[in-house]
């Protein structure tokens, strides 16, 4: 069971990791340092005062530069695969003693695909928030990203179960409404010679 608890938050901080990198990890930082969580070995220092102060300042600046328009684009760029890494290390920190092996394969298949999943779809809908406004519309596109990064870091923290139910039911929806956009291929139809 413990496992089980221990997947979930991380796959639920993971998926939090594709909106922002850096907000998940200051959730777990605080969390940690509250006594509400407990990291696993060799990631106690997650919770230390100098992570915690370090992961509170790029949070800040990751914020702060997804508000400015194209800056945010660029930004993409650099945000996936850091998002991936930042997912594995999570889950990896949540899932408790295992084989390294396991551990790290689970970490990167479930951690990182989470968060690569989710900033996939964020790339895809600032790029499109960009080419249809000219940039403009991308601060709503920010603060709605800062938002699922907050409410998916928290839910999984406090109701990890809860957290991988809204993040699995996200991604079967997005993905029966890509599967409904695609054309259907036509049947070509030879005529007799």
């Amino acid at each position: 069971m413990e496992l089980l608890t221990g997947l979930c938050i991380g796959i639920g901080l993971s998926a939090a990791c594709g909106f922002r990198v850096f907000v998940p990890m200051l959730g777990v930082s605080l969390a940690s340092r509250a006594g509400h969580m407990e990291l696993g070995s060799g990631f106690e220092w997650l919770g230390g005062d100098l992570a915690m102060i370090v992961l509170l300042i790029a949070t800040i600046c990751e914020v702060a530069a997804y508000f400015v328009p194209w800056v945010d684009n660029l930004l993409d760029t650099i945000a996936a695969p850091a998002a991936i890494v930042a997912g594995t290390i999570l889950t990896g920190a949540m899932t408790g003693e295992m084989s390294p092996v396991l551990k790290w394969s689970l970490a990167l298949i479930a951690g990182g695909g989470a968060a690569a999943t989710v900033q996939a779809v964020t790339t895809v809908v600032r790029g499109t928030s960009t080419a249809t406004t000219g940039g403009l519309g991308n601060p709503i596109v920010a603060a709605g990203e800062l938002a699922g990064a907050t409410g998916v870091t928290l839910l999984a923290v406090f109701v990890p179960i809860a957290a991988v139910i809204l993040v699995m039911g996200a991604l079967i929806y997005l993905g029966f409404r890509v599967m409904r956009k695609k054309p259907k291929a036509e049947i070509v139809q030879q005529s007799p010679a």
